[in-house]
């Protein structure tokens, strides 16, 4: 994914509903936001809380429609793990969900240290031994043994800042925190006739 400081073209590939944002634009919605949470947060920090949920339903071979608020996405395997591969698998989105989050970070805290970011792509690998997946081996975990974030980043401030800029956004990035940070789990299995 690459953004550019001047103009950045958002589209949604669901729907193809395309918005053009200029950096102008952006500063105002990133000033904007981060002052009204401030302001919600200052008065009650019980304002800060935020529940997020999705909903997903079986479809096809191991397929999955997800429902996140307005949005709907299907979720697949690739063929040789019993998939239809008509989407992209759940770790494929997890990472995708990472270097998202990163993007969203890395403008917020650009804006707020005062630094330029004239273009960013962000790329997400993951190690995964599928032994684990499969219960071939029980040692062997069934996610990701290592991830990599390449982030390639310009801009016209110094190096250092920009390593500034990585070190705050990996320190404030939800998602990278759910990668790095065991997250309690609570399910619920109900049978319904």
């Amino acid at each position: 994914m690459t953004i550019t400081a001047e103009t950045t073209t958002n589209t949604d590939t669901n729907t193809g509903r395309t918005a053009l944002i200029s950096a102008g634009d952006r500063a105002d919605r990133l000033t904007s936001a981060g002052q009204a949470w401030n302001e919600r947060i200052v008065s009650s920090a019980k304002n800060a809380q935020l529940t997020f949920s999705a909903e997903g339903t079986a479809q096809g071979s191991v397929s999955s429609v997800i429902t996140a608020g307005n949005h709907t996405f299907t979720v697949g395997e690739p063929t040789p793990l019993a998939g239809d591969d008509v989407a992209p698998s759940p770790v494929e989105y997890a990472l995708g969900a990472l270097i998202s989050c990163q993007i969203v970070v890395y403008r917020l805290y650009a804006h707020n240290l005062g630094l330029t970011i004239d273009s960013l792509d962000v790329r997400a690998e993951g190690d995964l031994n599928v032994q684990g997946l499969f219960g071939a081996a029980e040692a062997v975990r069934p996610g990701f043994s290592a991830v990599r974030v390449i982030v390639d980043i310009t801009g016209p401030d110094s190096d250092e800042a920009y390593q500034e800029l990585q070190t705050t956004v990996d320190a404030h990035c939800p998602v990278f925190d759910i990668f790095t940070n065991p997250t309690p789990i609570d399910v619920t299995v109900t049978k319904t006739n």
